[in-house]
């Protein structure tokens, strides 16, 4: 089994920076994808940003290219989520998810390990 953990949320305000980590046990995972999600209040769930094995191939939701970078230290189990020119809009619970399978995907289903969650809050 593989666990997950984020860390790194918070409040900050708007055009402020925040950085992510999601900390995997249990097993390495250096051949995992790697994928943030978040969801608001009242919305479904998001792909926000992934990574696959050895960062293969990165992906990012339109509305964060350009300000956030995921990158990973597999030598630590550790996948990282830099968050620059934060937006009100970005408020969200932030989860970390992955896969033994080698390419990150937009969906869901295609993760099999979830975190718990980090509260990230944009606000003046």
């Amino acid at each position: 089994q593989v666990q997950l953990v984020e860390s790194g949320g918070g409040l900050v305000l708007p055009g402020g920076s925040l950085r992510l980590s999601c900390a995997a046990s249990g097993r390495t995972f250096s051949t995992f994808a790697v994928a943030w999600f978040r969801q608001a209040p009242g919305k479904e769930r998001e792909f926000v940003a992934g990574t696959g094995w050895s960062g293969s191939n990165t992906l990012y939701a339109d509305s964060v290219k350009g300000r956030f970078t995921i990158s990973r230290d597999n030598a630590k189990n550790t996948v990282y989520l830099q968050m620059n020119s934060l937006k009100p809009e970005d408020t969200a619970v932030y989860y970390c998810a992955a896969t033994q399978r080698g390419l990150t995907n937009s969906f869901p289903r295609h993760y099999d390990y979830w975190g718990q969650g980090t509260q990230v809050t944009v606000s003046s």
